[in-house]
């Protein structure tokens, strides 16, 4: 694939994204797909699952209506291979695209995607604004509440943790786990 530092992918995000909100959404992101590669085994790929997870929306804030189609033409016009780009729009999977994710990378993007949403979310509500301090009973506890953070897509998460094979107490819990090692 075409190598890309992190700098390179960022610079790229911030070409298509202006609001500070999805250029942090994609720092997310990639910090928690680096927790997750380094975690489950793949550490020789971080970056590369980094860089997915960095730049999974580039096309959020100008396509939105083409959200993971736009991507995978701006992706290709910028020179990435075929396995960044499926790996990238794979997080649409069912929503806005039919490409299916299979590499338990593109799983985990597709599962960590919305719930990092909705963690972030219920980080803003504490006192501290940090996941440092947030326990899974809390998460939970907003999960729950339908109205919380209401774009974020239960059932999303849902068959993000079934793909994977995991509970969804073992996805939030990793998922926090990755955002506390990334929030900095």
């Amino acid at each position: 694939m075409k190598t890309v530092s992190k700098e390179e992918a960022l610079n790229l995000l911030k070409e298509y994204n202006k609001e500070e909100f999805h250029i942090l959404h994609g720092l997310t992101v990639a910090g928690c797909m680096r927790y997750f590669a380094e975690k489950l085994g793949y550490g020789e790929d971080a970056e590369f699952w980094e860089t997915v997870g960095l730049l999974h929306d580039i096309d959020f804030e100008i396509y939105p209506e083409e959200h993971c189609i736009k991507a995978q033409e701006i992706l290709k016009e910028k020179g990435f291979q075929e396995d960044f780009i499926h790996a990238v729009a794979s997080h649409g999977y069912g929503l806005c695209c039919d490409i299916k994710p299979e590499h338990e990378m593109e799983k985990v993007l597709f599962a960590v995607d919305e719930l990092t949403g909705l963690i972030g979310a219920a980080a803003l509500m504490r006192p501290s604004k940090s996941v440092q301090d947030m326990e899974l009973k809390s998460v939970k506890k907003k999960y729950k509440d339908k109205k919380f953070a209401a774009g974020c897509s239960r059932e999303v998460i849902e068959q993000g943790a079934q793909m994977l094979g995991w509970e969804l107490d073992k996805l939030i819990t990793e998922t926090l786990e990755a955002m506390k090692a990334c929030e900095a």
